[in-house]
């Protein structure tokens, strides 16, 4: 189920504000600028390839495309067998901004975006049929679990792909990580 928890920044140990309503996630996060909007679900085998997962997105891509200006884009998937999963994780866990706009829709499984806007962190658990894009500039961490499964569809405006600037700020270290918000708020 696709979560929203809102942290205080200077308080991270207190009890976040919580919701599960669809609806009530998309006003918080669009009257912050953050674009969340969920998509329909497409017919798709567990095993899709990447190809056939932007030919079934395709009207929606190309929507975003216009919209946006993104140049490309691809599909990002990882499971816990991967060798690599650790390393993947630490690489998204610390705080970092974008140039551009960081786009993500979840074809399948979940992971947690944390949003740093000024004096909250927005924690939101995204899941299959989710996208939310975070504005470029956005303090913001993403969080796989220790168990990643999940398959998305990135769109970029850079041809690099994904290039991180980090804040150097610690807060991501001080806010509960995606073991303890799947466990208890999900």
């Amino acid at each position: 189920m696709t979560t929203l928890s809102i942290f205080d920044a200077h308080n991270p140990e207190a009890a976040p504000a919580i919701t599960h309503d669809p609806g009530e996630i998309a006003a918080q996060l669009n009257s912050k600028g953050v674009r969340f909007e969920r998509w329909p679900t497409q017919n798709l085998p567990a095993d899709a390839a990447p190809v056939e997962i932007l030919e079934a997105y395709s009207a929606e891509i190309a929507k975003l495309k216009a919209e946006s200006g993104f140049q490309t884009a691809d599909v990002i998937s990882l499971n816990p067998d991967n060798p690599q999963k650790e390393a993947f994780r630490k690489k998204f866990l610390d705080e970092h901004t974008h140039s551009e706009d960081e786009v993500r829709f979840f074809v399948r499984g979940q992971g947690i975006f944390y949003l740093h806007l000024g004096d909250q962190v927005f924690a939101v658990q995204c899941q299959k049929n989710d996208l939310i894009s975070v504005p470029e500039g956005t303090r913001h961490w993403f969080d796989m679990g220790p168990e990643p499964e999940f398959t998305c569809i990135r769109l970029f405006t850079n041809p690099e792909g994904w290039v991180a600037e980090f804040t150097g700020d610690n807060i991501a270290g001080q806010l509960p990580r995606y073991e303890a918000l799947e466990g208890e708020a999900v």
